[in-house]
C-alpha cells in the first residue's frame, strides 16, 4: 500500500513532539502508535497489538540484542569506573602531568583527539570520549551538552572518513553491488578511497567543532548551558594518581573491537559483525576489569558487583529509548518513508544539482528515520544508478549520500548515535540535541555549497 505524504508525516510528527515535549520516550512511543494506527487501517487495537508485539520482536534480531546488552554493561564499565575512584585519580594525574590539559579547553581537546583517533566503531568513540572526558570537563567548568556534541560529532562523522570498520564494510557492499549489477563500471574500493575527500559534512563537522573548542564559540541554546559540580571523591583526594586504572579498562575495550572484528569475519575485519564486536567487546572489557581491580585491591569481589549491577541500572532509561527509537525505524521502513522521499528525486533535474540533491534527500530521510545505515542502504543504490545513466562522478555522489546520512543521523534526536553521546556525555538528551543542531546547521550549510560548487565543476 502507498502511504504517500503520510509516510512523511509521522516521522516528523516523531520529530516534533520531542523537541517540543521534551519526553524523548512519549514521542517515540506516539510516533510509533500513529504510524501502527496508518498500517493497520486505523483499527487502534490491532495498532496496540503491532505495537506490543512488534517490541518483542526487535529482541529475534541478534544485533539487536547484543546492542542492548552492550549499553547494559557500557553503564557498568562506566559506574565501576566511577565508584572504584579510577576517574579521579585519572583526572589527578591529569592536574599533576599537564597544565595545559587540566582546563577548559584542554578537557574539550582530550574528547576531541580521543574521537578522532578511535575511528573503529562510532558507539566506542563517543562512550570512550565521553568517559574518560566527562571528569576533567566537570572540573573545568565545562557544560555537559558541549561534551556531548563534541562526542556526536567525533563519532559518526570520523568513522565515515576513516572507513577501517563496519562502515566501510556496508559503503563496499553497496558499491560492489551496483558494480556486479552492471549500474556503474569501476573498483569498490577505489571509489569508496576516493569519495573520502569529498564526505564534506564529515570534513567541515570536524573543523566547526575544533572551531568551537579553540575560540569557546557558543551558539544559540549552548550559551545556556550549565556545567555541573565536580563530585570527587574526597576518599581519593590524597591517593596516588593513577593513568592506567583508567586507560587499561578502555584500551582493552578498543583493541577488543578489531579483534573480534577479524574473527567474525574470519579473516577480513571488513567482513565482522559490529553489533557481535562491540559486544564481546564489552564483556571481555568487564572480566579483565574484575580480575585487575580485586587483584590489586583497588575494588572489593562485592563493591565490583554492586557497581555492576547498578550500572545496569542507570542504563534502563537509555534501553527504553534505544528500543523505541529501533521499532520506529522498523515502521518508518514499513511506511516507505524513504522510498516516498527517494521517489521525489527523479524527473527531469540538471547534472550539477544532482550531488546537492542527493545531499539533501540522504539528510532528510536520516533526520527522519533516525539512522544513516539504512539512508546508505536505500540511497546508494539510487545515487549510483543516477550517476551510471547521467554519467555522473561516482565519488562525488557516493561522498553525497554519506554526507547527508550522517548529517540527518547527527541531527536527529531519535538517532542512535546522538543518544550515545547523550548518555556518555551524561547530558539530558533533548538538551544535546537541541544545543547541537545550529553546529549541525553550519557543518550542513556548508558542505550543501560544497555539493553545488562541486556538483557544477564536475558537469562542466
Amino acid at each position: 500500500m502507498e502511504y504517500g505524504i503520510f509516510s512523511v508525516v509521522i516521522p516528523l510528527f516523531t520529530i516534533f513532539l520531542a523537541i517540543i515535549t521534551k519526553d524523548v520516550v512519549i514521542s517515540l512511543m506516539s510516533g510509533i502508535f500513529a504510524g501502527e494506527l496508518l498500517l493497520n487501517d486505523l483499527d487502534p487495537f490491532r495498532a496496540f497489538t503491532a505495537v506490543m508485539d512488534g517490541i518483542i520482536g526487535l529482541f529475534a534480531e541478534g544485533w539487536i540484542t547484543k546492542t542492548l546488552i552492550f549499553i547494559l554493561l557500557v553503564g557498568s564499565i562506566i559506574r565501576i569506573l566511577n565508584d572504584s575512584g579510577a576517574t579521579t585519580r585519572f583526572v589527578n594525574y591529569l592536574t599533576q602531568k599537564s597544565r595545559h590539559i587540566d582546563s577548559p579547553k584542554g578537557a574539550m581537546s582530550l574528547a576531541y583527539f580521543i574521537g578522532v583517533v578511535i575511528f573503529i566503531e562510532s558507539s566506542i568513540t563517543s562512550m570512550v570520549a565521553g568517559t574518560v572526558a566527562k571528569p576533567l570537563c566537570d572540573k573545568n567548568g565545562v557544560s555537559r551538552a558541549k561534551l556531548a556534541y563534541i562526542c556526536d560529532s567525533t563519532s559518526a562523522p570520523i568513522c565515515s572518513l576513516i572507513p577501517l570498520n563496519g562502515w566501510g564494510a556496508l559503503l563496499l557492499g553497496l558499491i560492489l553491488a551496483a558494480i556486479e549489477s552492471h549500474t556503474i563500471e569501476g573498483d569498490a574500493v577505489s571509489l569508496l578511497i576516493a569519495s573520502i575527500p569529498l564526505n564534506f559534512y564529515a570534513i567541515f563537522t570536524l573543523l566547526v567543532v575544533l572551531v568551537m573548542i579553540i575560540f569557546d564559540l557558543e551558539i544559540g541554546p549552548m550559551r545556556r548551558s550549565k556545567s555541573l559540580p565536580y563530585a570527587s571523591d574526597t576518599r581519593e583526594r590524597s591517593a596516588a594518581s593513577s593513568l592506567w586504572q583508567m586507560l587499561l579498562p578502555l584500551l582493552v575495550m578498543i583493541l577488543a573491537v578489531p579483534i573480534v572484528l577479524y574473527i567474525t569475519g574470519k579473516g577480513d575485519i571488513l567482513k565482522g559483525s559490529g553489533s557481535t564486536s562491540v559486544y564481546y567487546a564489552v564483556v571481555i572489557t568487564l572480566i579483565f576489569t574484575y580480575f585487575y581491580f580485586v587483584l590489586t585491591k583497588t575494588m572489593k569481589h562485592k563493591a565490583y558487583f554492586h557497581s555492576l549491577y547498578q550500572g545496569i541500572g542507570e542504563m534502563i532509561p537509555v534501553l527504553v529509548i534505544m528500543i523505541l527509537a529501533l521499532f520506529i525505524g522498523k515502521v518508518i521502513g514499513d511506511l516507505g518513508t524513504a522510498e516516498y522521499l527517494a521517489h521525489l528525486l527523479k524527473g527531469n533535474i540538471s547534472a550539477a544539482i544532482v550531488p546537492l540533491l542527493i545531499f539533501l534527500i540522504a539528510s532528510v530521510i536520516s533526520f527522519s528515520t533516525g539512522t544513516s545505515w539504512g539512508t546508505f542502504s536505500i540511497m546508494m543504490p539510487i545515487a549510483l544508478s543516477l550517476g551510471g545513466v547521467m554519467h555522473l562522478d561516482l565519488p562525488l555522489l557516493i561522498a553525497a549520500v554519506v554526507s547527508g546520512g550522517v548529517f540527518g543521523d547527527h541531527a536527529s534526536p531519535i538517532s542512535d548515535t546522538t543518544i550515545i553521546a547523550s548518555m556518555s556525555a551524561g547530558c539530558d538528551h533533548i538538551e544535546h540535541v537541541n544545543t547541537q543542531i545550529p553546529y549541525a546547521l553550519i557543518a550542513g550549510s556548508l558542505a550543501a555549497i560544497a555539493f553545488l560548487f562541486a556538483g557544477w565543476m564536475s558537469a562542466s
